[in-house]
């Protein structure tokens, strides 16, 4: 049995390992476009602060042990342009070489992964514009902030943009965060997005919100942010304003494909097409508050999906459950979470809903320490499922975030989650846990 994986990280190689447990005789070829195999995307911007001094401590295994130690053909600098159903062959070129390849297959599992959206912006080619998706792109920006790069713009106020934000302060550098919305962190409700600008200033970031980027400018190095509204200057930029998912070559396979762009996939990873899998990044991930098929791309859904395919493709049937869209963020001083669903969405929706927002604490108010943090709440009115939790704080909020996670996902309603039983020391909680507040409140 010959299995072809398209890239090398964590969806890929989570389903290479599955299948190399599973079936020790089956070839595997895994293709992957760049350089570096199975590495830490979300370290990156703590390599850029020096949090995480050496790169290469983002990479969890190296693609010599992939091919010495599990005999996984894995190979690099192979971009995949075409894939053909019929024939079951992917095509693609040799970047280094100049080469192209073609792959025959039996089973094929796409794990192309996202990249980085830059917009058509005048002066794209200028230099000190960078992205921030892969080990390499880390390294040009650490390369780049020489000793008179002292002013940086962001653009982007999302977890990419804020994370960036946070290590470029930490580096000493004078750091602006521009973005289209009108306000920083648009994924939360207003609340939320108000403590974390409120942060940002605090830190001494300058904060342009409702401006779009127009172009670039400078002789050879950029030198200006141009928006619709005015301009500014920039030794370096950093665009992150999002990601979109590797699935243009799949165009001409028939694979059915989400509004993202996402593959579109069952609980088994498999797409429309026979012998055609998906994962991670470039994959959707169903929405288990939605009930519907999301894309959110996030490594703990690619190394799960990943396992998942790996299995599914070596025999052993396994089904993706679903997830609820749980993030946490770390910004300065403060960490900011969410799970479920926002008041935006259960608009979108149609759902009717009731939503609380409140200050509480995250142990007894007593205990030395005990800062204030802020959650929001969602329910829904008919059925009181809960349906969201959003917070922001100095601590205890992962904690809350992680509760309220495994109550989205078991569906379980407010008075439910008022009847757990939740550690408590004066340390550590108050009698009440703060979501156990909010549920008795709304």
């Amino acid at each position: 049995m010959n299995v072809v994986i398209i890239g090398g990280d964590a969806a890929g190689m989570s389903a290479a390992m599955q299948i190399v447990r599973a079936q020790p005789d089956w070839k595997i070829t895994v293709l992957e476009k760049g350089a570096i195999y199975s590495y830490a995307q979300c370290g990156l911007p703590y390599y850029i602060g020096g949090v995480v001094q050496d790169s290469n401590d983002l990479i969890a295994r190296k693609r010599e042990v992939f091919e010495e130690k599990h005999g996984i053909d894995a190979r690099i600098y192979h971009e995949v342009t075409e894939v053909d159903p019929e024939e079951q062959v992917v095509k693609g070129t040799v970047t280094d070489k100049n080469e192209t390849f073609e792959v025959p297959y039996d089973k094929l599992l796409v794990a192309a992964g996202a990249s980085p959206v830059m917009p058509p912006f005048d002066g794209n080619e200028l230099d000190g514009i960078h992205v921030l998706k892969t080990i390499p792109d880390a390294r040009k920006i650490v390369e780049d902030m020489k000793e008179d790069v002292l002013n940086v713009t962001i653009v982007g106020g999302g977890y990419i943009g804020l994370e960036v934000a946070e290590n470029l302060v930490e580096r000493g550098r004078k750091v602006r965060l521009i973005d289209l919305a009108d306000r920083l962190g648009s994924a939360y409700d207003p609340e939320i997005s108000e403590k974390i600008q409120a942060e940002a200033e605090k830190n001494g970031i300058e904060v342009i919100l409702g401006e779009s980027v127009k172009a670039f400018e400078g002789e050879n190095r950029v030198e200006r942010v141009v928006t619709d509204q005015g301009e500014y200057l920039a030794d370096m930029v950093v665009v992150a304003i999002g990601v979109k998912p590797n699935s243009g070559f799949m165009k001409n396979t028939g694979v059915h494909l989400h509004d993202s762009g996402a593959i579109l996939v069952n609980p088994y990873m498999e797409t429309n097409v026979n012998n055609i899998y998906a994962a991670g990044d470039c994959a959707t991930q169903y929405n288990r508050i939605k009930e519907k098929d999301d894309y959110v791309p996030l490594g703990t859904h690619a190394n799960k999906q990943g396992r998942i395919a790996g299995s599914n493709i070596a025999g052993h049937t396994k089904t993706f459950k679903g997830m609820v869209g749980t993030s946490v963020v770390k910004f300065f001083d403060i960490t900011i979470g969410k799970t479920g669903i926002g008041e935006e969405e259960a608009k979108e929706l149609g759902l009717n809903y009731k939503a609380i927002g409140y200050d509480t604490a995250p142990y007894s108010h007593y205990y030395p320490g005990s800062d204030a943090i802020f959650i929001r709440m969602l329910k829904h009115k008919e059925t009181d499922q809960l349906l969201g939790v959003q917070a922001v704080g100095n601590t205890g909020i992962d904690k809350r975030i992680d509760v309220a996670a495994t109550a989205l996902y078991h569906r379980m309603t407010t008075e439910d989650m008022e009847n757990l039983d939740i550690g408590y020391a004066p340390p550590y909680n108050s009698p009440w846990d703060p979501l156990q507040q909010g549920a008795r409140r709304i």
